[in-house]
């Protein structure tokens, strides 16, 4: 009898010391205060404007850029436009399968290996101009060029023309220091680094050709991101599984742990890009109205602005993730569309090509190859 007592005594403690430490495990981390969450909130609406903002004002550059110097530029088409949704639902199908299969520690530390590298560059791209401009000209500037080429003689092939300078590997080597942080910490700061350059580039280089495109990639998204995130699961368990700079976090805990602060708010970079490319390209439509007025670039990022804080504010009332993209893509399109019906400039808007030569291109080798069929036929 006295066994059975002292074996359920041990039971007892047993259970007794597993609660503790599932209680002290739980309390690590801190439940978010209004103060915290006001802060994280306020924090992820400002990170998302600064790479639009800039974003935007370096695209417009560099297309000025591409047309000075005669680059044919990869602009999205409608039917590129059209099937970029579905494309998007099937490599998030993939990931989510992935995750269910693999283990996820695995895959992260490949993904981490990958945009370390991914990250060094586009941050790289991002400091270039104040790193340059900031180091004095006694600095010893040396110019290189590495060129990559497969086979011989005329089957001779180029792989790679790379053009860089001393003060390109300056930026790299900043960069390398940030990346290193990521590697071995994974800490938010350096994941928001990172993920503001991987915004800034997107929003730069990324470029649609005309604004029924933009509607279209932006309406397809819509349907796109409502669906993954309300009628499944697929959409939080990935955001929360994968671990890589996709996304930008700021911790509601950081008033009571600081630095080491790990309950986080977080928005996608694509509730950034997506949006952000639009914008740059009514940003690009204002420059080519030549009127030095910015109306639907100021529209457009104003809509921005509201429909990222109705997204916060449903998510916070309804205690549930939002797919941002429900209230910013009705704003990003319906604001600055009722701002150009009310100027009259509806039809320029939807006239608007950023690159109507290469639509030229593409009517004429259209025509060439009917004709072509044509002489077939005969």
């Amino acid at each position: 009898m006295a066994d059975v007592q002292e074996s359920a005594t041990e039971t007892v403690q047993q259970i007794n010391d597993t609660l503790n430490e599932t209680a002290a495990n739980v309390t690590t981390r801190i439940p978010a205060t209004p103060q915290g969450m006001a802060i994280a909130y306020a924090s992820l609406v400002i990170m998302a404007l600064i790479p639009i903002f800039f974003g935007a004002f370096r695209s417009v550059r560099y297309h000025k850029e591409q047309k000075d110097s005669g680059e044919t530029p990869e602009v999205m088409s409608g039917r590129d436009a059209a099937m970029f949704p579905i494309i998007a639902s099937g490599t998030l199908l993939t990931i989510y399968i992935v995750f269910q299969i693999f283990s996820k520690e695995y895959i992260n530390l490949l993904l981490t290996v990958y945009f370390f590298f991914l990250g060094v560059l586009a941050l790289a791209h991002i400091i270039s101009p104040a790193v340059r401009g900031s180091i004095p000209a006694i600095f010893p500037n040396v110019p290189y060029h590495v060129i990559l080429t497969s086979g011989k003689d005329e089957e001779k092939e180029e792989i790679m023309n790379y053009e860089f300078d001393r003060k390109d590997l300056v930026c790299l080597t900043l960069s390398g220091i940030v990346g290193v942080w990521y590697l071995l910490k994974k800490h938010w700061i350096a994941n928001n680094l990172f993920g503001l350059a991987f915004a800034v580039n997107g929003v730069e280089l990324l470029q649609l050709n005309t604004v029924l495109t933009g509607c279209i990639l932006l309406g397809g998204l819509f349907v796109y991101d409502i669906f993954w995130v309300f009628a499944t699961d697929v959409m939080v368990s990935v955001a929360k599984s994968f671990e890589a700079p996709i996304k930008l976090v700021f911790p509601q805990d950081l008033i009571e742990k600081g630095l080491e602060a790990n309950n986080f708010a977080m928005l996608g970079l694509g509730d950034i890009v997506i949006p952000g490319i639009f914008i740059a390209l009514l940003l690009r439509f204002d420059v080519s109205l030549n009127k030095n007025s910015k109306t639907y670039f100021i529209a457009s990022f104003t809509a921005y602005i509201l429909g990222l804080l109705a997204t916060i504010f449903v998510m916070h009332v309804f205690k549930h993730a939002q797919p941002a993209l429900l209230y910013l893509v009705p704003a990003c399109i319906g604001l600055p569309l009722f701002v150009a019906l009310v100027k009259g400039e509806l039809k320029l808007m939807f006239k608007y090509e950023d690159n109507p030569e290469k639509e030229d291109e593409g009517k004429e080798k259209k025509e060439e190859n009917e004709q072509n069929d044509t002489k077939k036929d005969k």
